[in-house]
């Protein structure tokens, strides 16, 4: 009973131990449990971070279809649109992807 008393009192300190350094350089010390990055949602992990910012931007002007085609069709201009490079043909777009093109609506 002295071994399963003096594993729990280990784990206790561990614990405890674990929270008290999680806490130092806060007011409270539970503060940091939850940093100001996950309470942030929607915003680049790193302050100043233009990579993710651009990323979500790009993914919100392009957006991809579920139709796919072998090879493009006649007359197709070669554009970037917020850095991503797509191909219009004709008003439609299409942007490469695994060896074939899909089509992407711009917004």
């Amino acid at each position: 009973m002295t071994r399963h008393r003096s594993k729990l009192a280990g784990i206790a300190v561990a614990a405890f131990a674990m929270i008290l350094a999680d806490g130092v350089g806060s007011l409270t010390p539970f503060g940091s449990l939850v940093s100001d990055a996950q309470a942030r949602v929607g915003r680049p992990a790193t302050p100043g971070s233009v990579a993710g910012v651009a990323r979500r931007t790009t993914r919100r002007v392009v957006r991809r279809s579920t139709i796919y085609v072998a090879a493009l069709p006649a007359g197709c201009v070669q554009t970037s649109v917020n850095g991503t490079v797509v191909w219009s043909c004709g008003g439609t777009y299409y942007q490469p992807y695994g060896g074939r093109y899909v089509v992407v609506y711009i917004n």
